[in-house]
């Protein structure tokens, strides 16, 4: 049961759920921008860092799930849930800033030490208050685990600015998480620096996936035979890599089975799973499978699992790597 909710959480913050959805927003509904707008917009990017730009005191914006609230004039101290939020807050520089995370977010890469880990699920509303947060920053899910809006209710009747980040499920949606954060916490120049290089990682992999007429077909396992079909990041890097994700034609994240990946016969199979000791392996001897093109000719890979199933610029990293493994000889001398 653990290994089952462990591979349930991982794809859950890497797909946004239904469930995610504020009551008041429909779940189809794209991510609303923040508004003011001219505060998240390229053009201001080039400002001198010392201009509060997003930093106005009581300026009114909407999180990123299209709920009104209220930035303080200064954001200072961050309780941060979500490891990805939690990724992107050290990519802007913003790392001291945060001074509590949740129990999830014990492996994000220039965290201060020692934080206080909560449990987003059943959050200490005490404990949590009388660390005094200027904001809390939180996943969608908070709401798939949860009572949603109602169980963070009492942090905003406090007084802390409550925001929700869904997992967003395209580069773009990853990128306008990036430049909100960045307006969040005053760090415009570098949210703007931080999307110029992925997307320029990304468009320097599509010139190459353009020009790939043969497309290998792929299986991504995320654990127990899950996995994903179109409308999400990860098949939109397989198609921008010049791949074919077996799924495409289905949605959202699917629990498949394995008749349906032996019909497909996938060329490469590629898995983000960490919870064995050498998910390469389990997969080439699973009983049954070796009539796979893919466990045939040995071209199943692991991809990083935080790279892979956290919505933040670090996917650029399992960009690099699912590229090289699908196309070693289009992919691999090109330099990232």
């Amino acid at each position: 049961m653990k290994k089952l909710f462990s591979i349930l959480l991982a794809v859950a913050l890497v797909f946004a759920l239904a469930a995610c959805s504020s009551p008041n927003a429909p779940s189809d509904a794209p991510p609303a921008d923040p508004v003011p707008t001219e505060n998240l917009t390229p053009e201001t990017a080039d400002a001198p860092e010392d201009v509060p730009e997003a930093q106005d005191a009581n300026i009114i914006f909407a999180d990123r799930q299209g709920n009104p609230i209220t930035l303080p004039a200064q954001v200072n101290k961050i309780i941060a849930f979500g490891a990805a939020n939690s990724e992107i807050l050290v990519g802007l520089g913003a790392a001291d800033k945060i001074i509590a995370v949740d129990t999830w977010t014990y492996d994000v890469d220039g965290l201060p030490e020692g934080l206080p880990a909560f449990d987003m699920g059943s959050p200490d509303v005490e404990a949590i208050i009388a660390l005094e947060p200027d904001v809390m920053i939180l996943t969608g899910m908070v709401q798939a685990q949860g009572s949603g809006d109602d169980m963070y209710k009492p942090f905003a009747d406090a007084g802390i600015c409550v925001i929700y980040i869904p997992s967003s499920d395209s580069i773009d949606g990853i990128c306008d998480d990036i430049i909100f954060l960045g307006a969040v916490v005053n760090r415009n120049v570098q949210a703007q620096e931080i999307i110029d290089d992925l997307q320029a990682q990304v468009e320097a992999v599509r010139a190459i996936g353009e020009t790939i007429t043969e497309k290998k077909t792929v299986f991504f396992d995320l654990g127990e035979l899950y996995s994903f079909g179109k409308d999400n990041f990860l098949n939109e890097m397989l198609e921008i890599i010049g791949a074919t994700n077996i799924f495409a034609d289905r949605e959202g994240w699917i629990a498949a089975n394995e008749e349906s990946i032996l019909d497909a016969n996938p060329d490469v199979i590629l898995t983000s799973v960490n919870y064995v000791a050498d998910p390469v392996v389990d997969i080439l001897n699973r009983t049954g499978w070796s009539a796979i093109t893919a466990v045939a000719n040995r071209d199943v890979y692991y991809i990083d699992a935080n790279a892979s199933n956290r919505p933040s610029q670090n996917i650029g990293k399992a960009l690099e790597e699912m590229s090289k493994y699908i196309y070693p000889e289009y992919y691999g001398a090109f330099e990232y």
